[in-house]
């Protein structure tokens, strides 16, 4: 198995809702047979209906929200841009988890939930560098020894 993601896929409970929370973000796709499409750098974020994404998956979905151990993340270029995009989301709707703050690797860093819950962190962590188009480049950790 190549080691890369193509999509993340996000069950959502009202598409139009959850369309309208990530427009409010700056996202920008679109929709193709109640499935919306977001490019995110090299792959895109989807919005499909909870119970869709179940049944494609095979899976029973009880319907009981809570966290299920995963969280999305993106990585600014500064403090204040961490600010600025849980601002941003506050308004489109989103719930802080947690405020953002000085983190434990020197960085500042806060969460927040969308309308379905998914977790998002916004960080900025100067130990990662980002491109110029904001993909991320892990650092060598064993060169830090």
């Amino acid at each position: 198995m190549e080691q890369r993601i193509s999509l993340i896929t996000l069950g959502v409970s009202d598409l139009a809702r959850a369309t309208a929370f990530y427009r409010h973000l700056g996202w920008h796709g679109q929709e193709v047979e109640e499935t919306v499409f977001l490019q995110a750098g090299g792959l895109a974020l989807v919005l499909w209906g909870r119970d869709k994404l179940a049944a494609d998956a095979g899976i029973d979905d009880p319907g009981t929200d809570g966290f299920g151990g995963v969280t999305l993340a993106q990585n600014v270029r500064s403090r204040a841009e961490v600010d600025e995009v849980i601002a941003t989301a506050i308004e489109a709707g989103a719930t802080v988890t947690k405020p953002a703050g000085e983190t434990l690797y020197g960085g500042y860093a806060g969460y927040f939930a969308d309308p379905d819950g998914h977790l998002w962190e916004v960080a900025w962590n100067p130990g990662f560098t980002l491109g110029p188009d904001g993909s991320l480049t892990v650092p060598d950790f064993n060169a830090m020894d």
